[in-house]
């Protein structure tokens, strides 16, 4: 790891992926890319390339989602709001980091995000930027910076919309990306065969 935010990583990864299996029978997130290696391994050492420590939150039941976000070097938390949500989910994971210095937030699905992305999100936060996002062509991605001030913010969030609210309110430090995979996400198996 070159550089090293002092913010926590949030890695969402208590989602359902209903789109990807509508059985539910295999979660998207531990499907492998080409490579072989599992979809939500990667996001998290992408994340990891940049922060310390990432917090992954699963929901109940997800034990080997777990165990291999644990091998990628994840804290991982269990969480029952996950049903509610991803902003519930975020909001769990801010909650169980108060005393963080900020938060670099991103989902379990995106793997691709390259590397200098996430730093230079990280380096903007360090920098003390409020609200901070990457975009590609005028798209906002991920991942996301909050710094600390937003922990009441954070922790109040609820539903599905996750930190949009925040975004809209707060001015947010834009950092613009020739990376298109801040917005690429697995939807659907045939989006692992793409590079």
């Amino acid at each position: 790891m070159s550089y090293s935010s002092s913010a926590t990583g949030i890695l969402l990864a208590a989602g359902y992926g209903s789109r990807f299996d509508p059985s539910g029978l295999h979660n998207k997130l531990l499907a492998t890319l080409p490579d072989g290696t599992p979809v939500v391994f990667q996001s998290a050492r992408r994340l990891l390339s940049a922060v310390s420590r990432v917090v992954a939150v699963v929901r109940p039941g997800s034990e080997k989602l777990a165990e291999v976000l644990n091998e990628a070097g994840c804290d991982v938390m269990f969480s029952i709001d996950a049903e509610r949500g991803m902003g519930a989910t975020l909001a769990a994971a801010v909650r169980a980091t108060q005393d963080a210095e900020g938060w670099l937030v991103t989902l379990g699905d995106m793997p691709w995000i390259e590397p200098e992305t996430v730093e230079a999100v990280a380096r903007s936060l360090d920098a003390g930027a409020s609200i901070v996002a990457p975009f590609y062509r005028g798209q906002r991605g991920h991942p996301a910076g909050f710094c600390a001030m937003h922990l009441e913010a954070l922790s109040a969030l609820d539903g599905d919309a996750g930190a949009r609210a925040l975004f809209m309110s707060e001015a947010v430090e834009r950092i613009n990306v020739e990376d298109a995979n801040i917005l690429r996400d697995v939807d659907l198996p045939a989006d692992l065969g793409l590079h």
